[in-house]
């Protein structure tokens, strides 16, 4: 069963060997002094670029920063280095390259003006409320990597896996979250990146494994190949776990917020021309947003309703904007 997955997923005539992957992923063999000059060049440049991107709030420049991107390379050669059970110091250049862009990140946060609504930046919004599907998702985009690295014929999925998988961009809004003191957001775009880095090398691994790359570079060592696994996979729940919190509370939010508005507009129904602008969820409290044309209704009347959707202990703000319509006359 294996064997025969592992030759559709790999023919023998399209194998990269174990040699050749050391060469693209290990960055300390054969040139090393020219690979690290490229790496730190492009990571450098890819770094400002996300950065810009997120400032100005630009999908196509940080999409451009992910593709020239080479922080996946080291982060795949950890894999390469899990299964080959020898150290290639990939762990020590990622974690010099997040550093390297968080640092630049905080430097463009400097021309973020002080008490900027950083959310209002989908750039940022996007990165800071990592859930469960964003995993699934880099998980799969690391398997396609695995693979393409793998295969002598498919190297041409590499730039679409690297807009796939989100790496400099979250370290980049870490820089400018920390940068601007904005520490609960700072955590979620690391949660972010982790997630990513973790699916990377768990997908990495398993691909290789199954690959037979593991058999290739080891004599069978069953307890010690399988010590590796067990703390990626438990590093893997870890990260999980707050993510599917995130989606549950992402789906509460958006439940609720639902429920509210859907309510409140049925609250307004006597008032023809009133409707619910926004429905907002912060923390405990809730803001409900209406344009009205006349009185409105009791408001007990509305907390009872919201009683029977919402969960105990949550704040109820109602802003009213009362919207009245003049005629000016035709315009000559």
């Amino acid at each position: 069963m294996l064997s025969q997955l592992r030759s559709r997923v790999l023919p023998e005539h399209k194998r990269r060997t174990l040699e050749e992957l050391t060469e693209d992923l290990d960055l300390r063999s054969g040139d090393s002094e020219a690979k690290l000059s490229a790496f730190w060049t492009m990571l450098t440049l890819s770094a400002v670029i996300a950065c810009a991107g997120v400032l100005v709030d630009s999908t196509a420049t940080v999409i451009g920063a992910m593709i020239i991107a080479p922080l996946s390379t080291p982060i795949m050669g950890m894999a390469l280095s899990v299964v080959k059970r020898e150290p290639n110091g990939s762990w020590l250049l990622v974690l010099q390259g997040v550093t390297l862009v968080v640092v630049i990140g905080v430097l463009g946060s400097l021309v973020v003006p002080s008490g900027t609504d950083l959310l209002a930046n989908s750039q940022i919004a996007g990165r800071t409320s990592p859930n469960l599907l964003d995993l699934i998702a880099a998980i799969a985009t690391g398997f396609a990597g695995a693979v393409a690295l793998s295969r002598s014929d498919v190297g041409a999925v590499l730039p679409g896996v690297a807009i796939a998988i989100s790496l400099v961009p979250p370290l980049a809004v870490v820089g400018v979250c920390l940068g601007q003191t904005a520490w609960s957001l700072a955590i979620g775009a690391s949660l972010l990146f982790l997630s990513n880095l973790l699916a990377l090398v768990i997908a990495g691994v398993l691909t290789y494994t199954v690959l037979g790359y593991t058999t290739e570079a080891l004599n069978a060592r069953p307890f010690a190949r399988r010590r590796p696994y067990v703390v990626l996979t438990v590093m893997l729940v870890l990260v999980a776990l707050p993510l599917a919190g995130q989606s549950i509370a992402t789906y509460l939010v958006s439940h609720w917020t639902s429920e509210v508005k859907s309510t409140t507009t049925t609250w307004l129904s006597s008032d023809p021309g009133a409707d619910v602008s926004s429905v907002h969820i912060d923390g405990r409290t809730v803001h409900i947003f209406v344009r009205n044309t006349r009185p409105l209704p009791d408001t007990q009347s509305l907390m009872t309703d919201l009683s029977a959707v919402l969960p105990n202990g949550l704040e109820v703000v109602l802003d009213s904007t009362v919207g009245q319509e003049q005629a000016l006359g035709q315009v000559s």
